[in-house]
């Protein structure tokens, strides 16, 4: 979609063209190529075929990466449980890629905390890849999220958010491991 819609933004000096149905198509073709090399699944959704570190980072096809976690939503309880051990593992991209599973999956009402745990995850993943401006801008909106949720009186699993968001932001606040 992207793709189609900068391309049809006027050059300066030109005028904007409004898009033909052989425009869309052209461009969709050409979109569609750019991606015809990416792990999918028979209805065309991204797969994770790819071997990454524990850090979420692609590999060379053939190297030994970490175990992929499975694309299959768990129950919360599972969900939390999995994503603390692969915390404790040192596994941040994979903790949010857990929740992500979730939070695509969970009742509507529900989404803010598992969106706001999954950008937790990533802010931590990237404070570990060297990133601090990124780390701080995903634990800032994570945080403003399960604020927000906390105050909305949702269900929160047992969970202690506000000790969750200090354990995170003291991690970010650190030095990069």
């Amino acid at each position: 979609m992207g793709t189609v819609l900068l391309s049809l933004v006027p050059l300066p000096g030109r005028r904007a063209e409004t898009p033909t149905d052989d425009t869309v198509r052209n461009h969709s073709v050409r979109r569609c190529a750019v991606f015809e090399n990416r792990d999918r699944d028979p209805d065309g959704r991204a797969r994770q075929a790819r071997p990454r570190d524990e850090l979420g980072r692609p590999l060379p096809y053939g190297e030994r990466g970490v175990e992929p976690v499975s694309e299959e939503p768990l129950p919360p309880d599972e969900t939390i449980a999995l994503a603390c051990q692969l915390l404790d593992d040192g596994r941040p991209f994979s903790a949010h890629e857990v929740f992500e599973t979730r939070w695509k999956s969970c009742p509507p009402e529900e989404r803010p905390l598992w969106q706001g745990l999954a950008q937790l995850c990533v802010g931590l993943t990237h404070h570990r890849r060297g990133n601090p401006v990124g780390a701080r801008r995903l634990y800032d909106r994570a945080a403003a999220r399960l604020t927000e949720y906390e105050q909305s009186q949702g269900l929160t699993y047992g969970m202690d958010l506000a000790a969750i968001r200090a354990r995170a932001l003291e991690e970010i606040e650190s030095s990069p491991t």
